[in-house]
């Protein structure tokens, strides 16, 4: 006991718990009715009562009801003193492709107005009537096209303040970027009226094998980690197909421990994984979707190329479980998440982990990287939520108010918001500037898996255990956070929009495409 630092806490401070009058009052008569000293005394040496006058509040919406006093709440309040920078960076895809969007609408609005003008000259002997004919239909392309720069303009993209990296970026290739620039073109503007076309991945028979999944960027693979410690990779432009006689990829040059397979029948073509020696918990796709991650109970991470079909690296540092793992938003770097209590961060050319992040007094269950790729977040079995700065690994924020362990997190696009979801359903959105919780929710029954911001921030959708994907309204819970920034402690509860529920199957995975789809992934539980 006196080598635990969570125990030495919970002997040597006191817990503080927040009461109503109305309630202290009544457990006062309580103890004095029935002379119960025992609990007098365990009330005096281990607990501090916080009573509070007026209206009672409902127990989600505070999140400091139960906290230790002089320990994790003395200590979150001195790390989030530290100055967080949650812009996006400087000179980044989404600041091209912006630009890049401004000037093609820019230009093919010239050139309607040129062609609008030439055909006006041309037709100006036809009649006063033909001409404004012509003056209206040339107002209404220029209208829309301004329409369409304004909407542009005031995206989060613009919005949002600049940093500078703190990581050596890799270089995007040209033909990455202009498949960027078309899905830009196309992207669905989400909002509380116009809500996300949904496509779900169920993965059948897996006999409860079926650990994690995910989805790449365009929904084109999926991936699931099984408990025989395998990894299956299924193409979707391939599923229904008959199957070939002989592969594309060849039968020369795998590497051990790896191969391809495919079901007997045929109709569901998957590409096998093998190499990890236990239960495989995380898979994460690369931002452009030509390499994969895997993590394991065998305390390693894999690198797979999809493109070739084989294992790259096996990476060592971990000295338990791995639980999680995620690259990072522009690839080449990536970090887990592990039972050994530490979040690491690597890059894929070196076998050791760059920065070891150590503080959590329990296991870290997820892990999620910030938009500028300055910063990591961990959630955790010790129920907090912590964000790191990559260059340091120092702890710079701490999230206290959730009472189950940590399992899923999200950024938002303007790197502003964080979204945490733990094992009793609660969700909460943060204000990573002054790391107070904004959004409490109350929104699933049981454990929320996965979370995902839509590329615009307005949705939040949320995949659970209860086998249900929600969708909530960030974009008018954050417009009233902003007019109420005067107003210390004030929290705003965000609007469900819509609940999504499906026959049998929980949510393991979900994912918004950057035309704004929304991809769920999860395996159909005949038990339920």
């Amino acid at each position: 006991m006196k080598e635990m630092e969570l125990a030495r806490s919970l002997r040597q401070n006191k817990f503080r718990i927040k009461l109503c009058k109305y309630s202290y009052d009544l457990l006062l008569q309580y103890l004095q009715k029935t002379q119960a000293l025992v609990v007098f005394g365990i009330i005096n040496e281990c607990i501090t009562f916080d009573v509070s006058h007026g209206q009672p509040s409902l127990i989600s919406d505070d999140t400091d009801v139960v906290a230790l006093v002089g320990t994790s709440k003395d200590l979150a309040k001195q790390i989030n003193q530290k100055e967080v920078h949650w812009g996006l960076l400087e000179d980044s895809v989404e600041e091209r492709m912006e630009k890049a969007l401004l000037e093609s609408d820019k230009t093919e609005a010239e050139s309607k107005d040129a062609d609008a003008e030439d055909n006006k000259k041309k037709s100006s002997e036809g009649g006063k009537q033909g001409g404004s004919v012509k003056k209206a239909k040339k107002d209404k392309l220029v209208g829309g096209a301004t329409g369409k720069t304004n909407k542009s303009e005031t995206s989060i993209v613009s919005v949002a303040s600049r940093v500078k990296p703190e990581l050596t970026l890799p270089v995007i290739p040209v033909e990455v970027e202009q498949s960027i620039l078309e899905d830009w073109r196309n992207r669905a503007q989400l909002n509380s009226l116009a809500l996300p076309s949904v496509s779900f991945y169920t993965f059948l028979n897996t006999h409860n094998g079926l650990n994690c999944s995910s989805i790449s960027h365009d929904g084109s693979l999926v991936v699931g980690g099984f408990s025989d410690s395998s990894v299956k990779v299924w193409d979707m432009s391939k599923i229904g197909q008959p199957p070939k006689t002989s592969s594309p990829q060849g039968d020369n040059g795998l590497s051990q421990g790896e191969r391809i397979s495919a079901s007997d029948d045929g109709k569901r073509p998957y590409t096998l994984f093998q190499g990890h020696s236990g239960p495989v918990y995380s898979a994460a796709f690369s931002p452009f979707g030509d390499f994969l991650l895997s993590s394991s109970s065998d305390s390693t991470i894999r690198l797979w190329s999809t493109k070739l079909n084989a294992n790259l690296v096996c990476y060592k540092g971990h000295n338990y479980p791995v639980w999680d793992v995620q690259f990072s938003p522009v690839g080449h770097y990536f970090a887990s998440a592990s039972h050994d209590r530490t979040a690491r961060i690597w890059s894929m050319d070196k076998i050791q982990p760059l920065r070891i992040m150590a503080g959590h007094l329990s296991d870290v269950d997820c892990v999620q990287w910030h938009v500028n790729c300055n910063y990591i977040a961990t959630g955790s079995s010790d129920k907090t939520v912590r964000l790191w700065d990559v260059q340091t690994g120092e702890c710079i924020r701490m999230f206290i108010g959730h009472r189950s362990m940590v399992l899923s997190l999200a950024m938002s696009p303007d790197g502003r918001y964080m979204a945490s979801g733990d094992e009793d359903g609660t969700i909460m959105m943060w204000d990573l500037s002054s790391g107070r919780c904004v959004s409490p929710l109350v929104g699933h029954n049981s454990c929320v898996w996965s979370l995902a911001y839509s590329c615009e921030g307005a949705l939040l959708a949320s995949g659970s255990a209860d086998c249900t994907v929600k969708l909530w309204d960030v974009a008018s819970s954050t417009k009233a956070l902003k007019m109420d920034d005067t107003k210390v402690g004030s929290t705003n509860r965000l609007r469900m929009l819509k609940a999504l529920p499906t026959k049998s199957t929980p949510v393991y995975a979900l994912r918004f495409s950057r035309r704004n789809l929304l991809f769920a992934a999860g395996a159909l539980s005949l038990g339920s």
